[in-house]
């Protein structure tokens, strides 16, 4: 596998905490733009990766940060580790017992007035906009043993589809939490071997999961690998599909292959679900006798057309340009929709460059970056009171390599070629990391129980 250098560059730890105000700004913020982007990401404790492929990078400590955006000013920088049993066995070696063992560094989520820093399978994380650690949730009862780091929010209900995939038995389970974030469904699905389940699908209706081939070989611990996890040629890829609450779980096959993460999906009628995601045709799949690993294709878009009737899926790539780390307008999750940005990905080793596709046309934008800089995850915030799907803007973290530091930068949403609208400039940077969320100023806090 091509091998990163995650001590240099833009996924280089930073070693220590920050707090920035009234930072430098190029063009114009909007002014109905107010909130705070959250980031989310590995970053060791103790200053350095241990090694330099994926699984080295996935597995290190949590590290969130926050910029702050108010009436057309970018009022504040912040970043904070997770304060985790993992945490404290560095820096406070008397806390560690009543702090969670969890490593909360892939995703943030917003449900039920709570703020989430959410780990792969892990107790998600309680925290604050200004990214202090409140422990382990008290609005969600039903998700505190583990969960997914990409749960699913219905844009309409307020409900929360997650699950949890596991090494060992129950290798899987599926819960549906309520706007409130009380339990509903809890459900174990019979699986005869554990898969690697990074993400998962809503419609308006139905949940859809992903076993693939990429499992567990726990014999590759004693190999020197930090993560047990390999291509199996001798499984069988298949999607399942279930009614939200609970029903019957149909499985469908499909080509191998390996998906990181869905773009959306949707019920095109009452017989036919539409599944986009990023497909890799493999991945950590063993060489060399199993000391290392080939070097993966990159990810393409991709469209599953399940018929329920029939039984039969349809697979067809959908544009020819090699993304990771997709992002809709979250108001479009389980439901038809247009418009995908994503990071665009020339080489095995960085995100650079930000594609915005339109389903409809075919037509494809592009924000470049410049060699040797690397970006984040877009994320996509709706205009206040918007009516239109790709009305909005979309928020970039950028790494600059000549002097070391990052920026936020701030695109038109329909029009992502055009010159940034605002560039905000930090003097520090923000290591390439995983997800984030936008949490606009009006979010409501639920109160303590």
């Amino acid at each position: 596998m091509t091998t990163l250098d995650l001590n240099s560059g833009a996924g280089a730890a930073v070693p220590d905490e920050v707090d920035l105000i009234d930072l430098p700004v190029t063009g114009a913020i909007p002014q109905d733009l107010n909130g705070v982007l959250l980031r989310n990401g590995p970053n060791p404790l103790r200053g350095r990766f241990k090694g330099n492929d994926v699984l080295d990078w996935w597995p290190e400590d949590a590290m969130l940060h926050a910029i702050s955006l108010h009436d057309g000013h970018a009022t504040g920088y912040r970043n904070r580790w997770a304060r985790t049993k993992r945490w404290a066995d560095v820096y406070n070696p008397d806390a560690s017992p009543t702090l969670l063992d969890t490593n909360p560094n892939v995703n943030v989520l917003f449900h039920a007035g709570e703020i989430l820093a959410l780990s792969e399978g892990g107790p998600p994380l309680a925290m604050t906009a200004e990214l202090e650690t409140l422990g382990a949730t008290r609005c969600h009862p039903g998700l505190a043993n583990g969960m997914t780091a990409h749960p699913k929010i219905d844009p309409e209900t307020g409900e929360l589809m997650s699950f949890r995939a596991d090494w060992k038995k129950p290798f899987l389970r599926y819960a549906v939490t309520d706007a409130s974030g009380m339990p509903g469904v809890d459900i174990e699905i019979e699986m005869s071997s554990p898969s690697m389940m990074h993400d998962m699908a809503i419609t308006a209706t139905r949940s859809i999961f992903l076993d693939l081939n990429v499992g567990y070989d726990f014999s590759m611990l004693s190999r020197g690998y930090r993560m047990p996890l390999r291509w199996r040629d001798d499984h069988q890829a298949r999607l399942g599909i279930m009614p939200r609450h609970g029903g019957e779980l149909r499985w469908f096959d499909i080509a191998p292959c390996f998906i990181q993460h869905v773009l959306n999906a949707y019920d095109a009628d009452e017989a036919t679900v539409v599944l986009d995601a990023i497909r890799y045709p493999r991945y950590f799949r063993l060489a060399d006798g199993g000391s290392t690993f080939e070097t993966a294709p990159l990810g393409i878009p991709w469209r599953y057309v399940i018929d329920l009737d029939n039984g039969t899926v349809a697979e067809r790539q959908i544009a020819d340009i090699h993304i990771e780390l997709p992002r809709i307008n979250e108001g479009r999750t389980g439901r038809p929709y247009r418009f995908f940005y994503a990071a665009e990905q020339p080489t095995n080793t960085e995100f650079r460059g930000v594609v915005r596709y339109d389903l409809e046309s075919g037509s494809l934008q592009r924000y470049s970056v410049p060699e040797g800089d690397q970006n984040s995850e877009p994320v996509f915030v709706a205009r206040p009171g918007a009516s239109v799907e790709d009305d909005g803007w979309l928020l970039v973290c950028v790494y600059r390599q000549a002097t070391d530091t990052s920026d936020l930068v701030i695109l038109d949403g329909k029009n992502i070629d055009n010159a940034p609208i605002a560039t905000v400039h930090l003097p520090r940077r923000i290591p390439a990391g995983f997800h984030g969320a936008w949490l606009p100023n009006d979010y409501q806090v639920a109160a303590p129980s």
